[in-house]
């Protein structure tokens, strides 16, 4: 069975849902009480599906949208079985990890999910050589799929220490920041900004310009692995490696964003408004992060910035959340995955503000952590920032279901 692109762009969004359905469980388990449920199994379900089933289930599709429309011997039958194959492992882990944290089965599909990666790597590698005109978003992919096999790494390792009950808390930790970098930093952001580079003007970004924003961002990725790791014993000359790395990115997406905004009107009114305000959001959220990043060499705010859950849980749901979901939902529409009515809109929007109000609160609480001190309610109001965000979504995902009348022309655009 062949299932359309913009048909699996929706199964990656009703994932994203899911995702926030145990987002809401673990919240109300922490605000009130399910003695039933196993927080750390469900934290482990919760991250591993949001990772494999929405953000790396929703690039493969966007992927692949690219790919077809650059390829005229596009074949959309072999996408759909690493599709099917990559939505099978997600749910296997979905239901295997709240059963059993790290078991033999959940350590079974996520070990498939990455064999299923590298099937992926080497299909879109293969047919963006087939493509005739080649563009600084080939580099962009390109590099993405390599360091989301080099991410593999991490769950390697972690496996052989859980399997074998010989945890390092060092190596453990290393290998934990070590997936995450790579996915995040690597996988994911490599990926969107190579769709978001095929969308640029070439009057408005040379392709020297592109060229050099790309080689940026690469040759600074694997140092700035270290800055999720700067509570190691870390030599000096490595150090100043790494703040040059973070440097070195934030100033290519300051140069980036002056570009793109110095000719707002031909990028942005040839696109939905609500596409160009979650562009806009998603940007923000992303310089946000990088200034955090470079902020957290500073040895002090290194301390603070590792050594308080709600600030390390704040930050990672920015990046995963306000840069990557947000992107990716901006894009789908964009690609026209979802017909753009007032239902659509309105749930983006309660999305958006359950995403701040999550945002808020986790800084807050990592605020009282370190001066000391307990605002009251803020577990009840992570609760309800969940729920808000679960109510966008669920407005979303079934915002479609008689595909609705589209928004006039003037409120569209």
């Amino acid at each position: 069975m062949i299932i359309s692109l913009r048909k699996w762009f929706r199964v990656a969004v009703f994932n994203l849902l899911l995702v926030s359905v145990l987002g809401i469980i673990m919240r109300y388990k922490i605000a009130f009480s399910l003695p039933f449920i196993n927080q750390k199994y469900f934290l482990e379900a919760h991250s591993h599906f949001a990772f494999s089933g929405w953000v790396t289930q929703a690039l493969m599709v966007l992927i692949a949208t690219y790919i077809e429309g650059k390829l005229s011997s596009f074949s959309l039958k072999k996408y759909n079985r690493l599709f099917f194959a990559n939505l099978i492992t997600a749910f296997g882990m979905l239901i295997s990890f709240p059963l059993q944290g790290y078991g033999l089965i959940s350590i079974i599909f996520s070990t498939l999910s990455i064999f299923v990666s590298y099937a992926f790597a080497f299909t879109v590698w293969n047919d963006l050589k087939l493509i005739q005109e080649k563009s600084i978003s080939h580099l962009w992919i390109k590099s993405a799929l390599i360091f989301n096999v080099i991410s593999s790494a991490g769950p390697y390792i972690l496996s052989y220490m859980l399997v074998t009950n010989n945890i390092v808390q060092h190596v453990y930790l290393a290998s934990t920041y070590f997936y995450l970098h790579f996915q995040y930093n690597g996988w994911f952001f490599f990926t969107c900004m190579g769709l978001l580079s095929d969308k640029l003007n070439p009057q408005q970004f040379s392709e020297k310009l592109k060229r050099n924003i790309f080689y940026a961002f690469f040759f600074a990725s694997i140092p700035a692995y270290f800055l999720s790791a700067l509570w190691l014993p870390i030599p000096t000359w490595l150090y100043i490696i790494i703040v040059l790395a973070a440097f070195t990115q934030i100033s290519a997406w300051v140069v980036f964003l002056v570009k793109l905004f110095s000719k707002y009107q031909p990028f942005f009114e040839i696109q939905p408004k609500i596409v160009t305000y979650l562009l806009t959001l998603s940007s923000i959220a992303l310089s946000i992060k990088l200034l955090l990043q470079l902020i957290s060499t500073i040895p002090a705010l290194s301390t603070w910035a590792f050594g308080f859950r709600p600030i390390v849980i704040g930050y990672l749901h920015l990046i995963f959340l306000g840069v990557f979901s947000i992107f990716i939902l901006s894009y789908g529409l964009d690609k026209k995955y979802y017909s753009i009515n007032k239902k659509v809109i309105t749930g983006s929007w309660i999305f958006v503000t359950g995403i701040i109000l999550n945002e808020l609160i986790l800084m807050l609480q990592g605020l009282d952590a370190i001066v000391y001190t307990n605002v009251p309610y803020e577990v009840e109001a992570l609760l309800t920032a969940a729920i808000i965000m679960f109510t966008g979504l669920m407005i979303l995902v079934f915002s479609q279901t008689k595909e609705g009348v589209k928004i006039p022309h003037e409120i569209n655009h």
